[in-house]
């Protein structure tokens, strides 16, 4: 199974996939990794632009089954959550285009899911990404980390057929 991860944010977005067994221990395998950034400074349809052409072309070059974002709770931020969903709209086109089917992930199940608790700190979590992903140090920077993450997340969500589309 390809996962194609995403940490969704308009100035950092991270995007990771990864290719995992499909039996046995949630064994994974990175094929890709990156942070697109784009700036405050350009103009909004070029930050959303260059973040739906980097993950229209991951979804095309390695041709997920999956596509996972992490679910964004925003209490007292507006101007961010509007800025954040920018970059959400941008992945949802580019997935909808590709055929790909979403799901999304709150931080509590990621951290239950790859730690076993829920209130796991976000350290910990890399270290287990870096683990299933036979690394030699957790991935940085932490949006790569969390995109991985994510990918990783549905995975296991998958394996107990408890994945639901978004």
């Amino acid at each position: 199974m390809v996962v194609l991860g995403i940490d969704p944010g308009i100035t950092h977005l991270g995007l990771g996939v990864v290719e995992v067994e499909p039996k046995g221990t949630l064994k994974a395998r990175l094929l890709h990794g990156e942070v697109v950034k784009t700036s405050h400074k350009e103009p909004a349809q070029e930050r959303v632009g260059r973040i739906h052409a980097r993950v229209k072309e991951a979804l095309l070059r390695f041709c997920p089954e999956a596509l996972a974002v992490e679910e964004q709770y925003f209490y007292r931020q507006n101007e961010l959550a509007y800025k954040v969903g920018w970059a959400l709209g941008a992945v949802l086109v580019a997935a909808f285009e590709a055929g790909v089917p979403v799901f999304a992930y709150g931080p509590m199940q990621v951290k239950q899911a790859l730690a076993g608790h829920g209130h796991a700190p976000k350290e910990e979590v890399a270290l287990m990404v870096r683990g299933m992903l036979g690394l030699k140090e957790a991935p940085k920077p932490s949006h790569l980390a969390d995109a991985l993450a994510i990918a990783l997340t549905h995975a296991f969500y998958a394996r107990l057929e408890a994945a639901k589309p978004l």
